[in-house]
């Protein structure tokens, strides 16, 4: 395997701490439970518990992760093949750099959940036939 540099990458020599003492700090438990849908933000939330939650559960740091780089770090996305990476293996090109934290809110959250589940839905009603 090559030698990547992955230095260009925010997530690179960061703790699941850090971020997330970063990412409540500016969002709060509430944004991300209604953003990311992880139970670890909603029921009785704290750093060190969700700390603790995501670091078993891959998917659920992964998303957490890529809200990171996305959201609060406000990256271009990734391309189709970085995408296919865990977060903290993407290569963040050099000219890539992080930009303000995205503006989000409640009422977006919700509409984002709503195509959600359109999407799942019209899923499961596609694969039943």
């Amino acid at each position: 395997m090559a030698d990547i540099n992955y230095k260009t990458n925010p997530l690179h020599g960061l703790s699941l701490t850090n971020l997330l003492n970063e990412i409540v700090g500016h969002y709060g438990f509430e944004i991300l439970y209604a953003y990311l849908n992880i139970n670890c933000f909603k029921n009785n939330p704290s750093i060190e518990s969700s700390v603790k939650f995501l670091k078993k559960s891959d998917w659920a740091r992964e998303k957490v992760e890529g809200f990171y780089l996305y959201q609060y770090k406000n990256l271009p996305k990734a391309s189709a093949e970085e995408f296919e990476r865990p977060p903290r293996d993407r290569m963040v090109p050099e000219g890539d750099l992080p930009g303000e934290p995205a503006e989000l809110d409640l009422e977006d959250a919700a509409r984002l959940q709503e195509k959600r589940d359109i999407k799942t839905a019209d899923f499961g009603r596609n694969r039943r036939r």
